[in-house]
């Protein structure tokens, strides 16, 4: 499957890369690779059989699981303002 030049610089612009017409050649051809590399390895007819992976965990190999205290909720809550039962915290995104 042939990737097109016009996808390529559609791409280009939902992902903010600037290249020239050379660059976006080589783009193409190197998608192009992936794309068929891709529809090879799904030909396989491969199925998971997890009795043969030899990766078996028991319960006796986890660890133990430990209640821990929790973080004050007063101090979770100590930057926040309270409007109308709504929380407003500091804007940190722009």
């Amino acid at each position: 499957m042939a990737v097109e030049l016009s996808t390529i610089k559609h791409l280009c612009e939902l992902s903010k890369l600037d290249y020239d017409e050379a660059g976006m050649k080589k783009v193409m051809g190197e998608m192009s690779d992936i794309i068929e590399l891709m529809d090879e390895i799904k030909a396989f007819d491969l199925v998971y059989d997890d009795t043969k992976d030899e990766n078996e965990i028991s319960l006796s190999d986890t660890r133990e699981d430990i209640a821990e205290e929790s973080f004050p909720t007063e101090k979770l809550l100590s930057n926040a303002e309270n409007t109308d039962g709504c929380y407003v915290v500091p804007k940190v995104v722009e």
